[in-house]
């Protein structure tokens, strides 16, 4: 596999009060097509930091972040725009919605923004409605947002995250704001286009949503301090993949 996401020297300095806050200071790592890796840490790591950085939404002090051979921290403005909305998708802890649309419609409204395709309306509604089905949601997708679970909304955001096909997919605390039982569900989802070749890059707490990663990177103080591989061998059950992370985590001050 080739490195989609390179990542070299990356730093980001805010200034507070004329005072330099270094939230992530020479940061490197990789990231091949098709991984699932998890970013962990303590709280104040940098995490969602590195996060946004990495995908163009939050501009870097220093450092480059190649994507698929293009430096997005020379990209501006409009070529910027158009490659987090054809070439990335998003999701977050809180699942953003307009709230004057359907479900469908808000799944397909990146779709409906982007030039990638010359697809129709009717087209794009179409693989809108084969996502929900995909995902088990297809009754809501004429629901307005306050009229799902909470589960069944961030299933939603998933289907809008893959709306335009893309490359990668960023993910902040994707399973935090779910109880136990629809954290797991959505988890297999997104394990599920991993396994369909969908590259994700997930910002977790969650040792057991890690676990589910090829690779963690735990980052402490704007650095990383240690990088776990999970075991490749299908027979090694998930509990003891979590166990194995666990100790990783433990041994590292977690």
């Amino acid at each position: 596999m080739a490195a989609l996401l390179e990542v070299k020297d990356l730093c980001k300095t805010y200034v507070v009060n004329k005072r330099q806050n270094n939230v992530l200071k020479n940061v490197n790592f990789s990231v091949e097509d098709g991984e699932m890796v998890a970013i962990m840490g303590p709280s104040g790591s940098g995490k969602s930091t590195l996060l946004y950085a990495v995908s163009g939404m939050d501009g870097a002090t220093g450092g480059t972040v190649m994507f698929d051979g293009k430096d997005i921290t020379k990209l501006k403005g409009k070529e910027l725009a158009a490659l987090r909305l054809d070439e990335m998708g998003f999701i977050f802890q809180q699942m953003y919605m307009m709230k004057n649309l359907t479900i469908l419609d808000n799944i397909v409204l990146p779709a409906m923004e982007s030039k990638k395709t010359s697809e129709s309306k009717k087209e794009k509604l179409g693989r809108g409605e084969e996502l929900m089905r995909k995902l088990g949601i297809i009754e809501v997708a004429d629901n307005d947002i306050n009229e799902v679970s909470g589960g069944q909304l961030q299933r939603a955001c998933i289907c809008r995250s893959m709306i335009n096909r893309p490359k990668v997919l960023f993910a902040d605390e994707p399973t935090g704001a779910l109880n136990r039982t629809v954290s797991d569900e959505v988890l297999e989802e997104l394990a599920k286009l991993n396994e369909e070749g969908t590259t994700i890059i997930m910002v977790t707490h969650d040792a057991k949503v890690a676990a589910k990663c090829s690779r963690v990177l735990y980052l402490v103080d704007g650095n990383i301090k240690g990088e776990y591989k999970s075991p490749s061998q299908p027979e090694v059950q998930e509990k003891d993949r979590e166990r194995m992370l666990n100790n990783w985590l433990m041994e590292l001050g977690w």
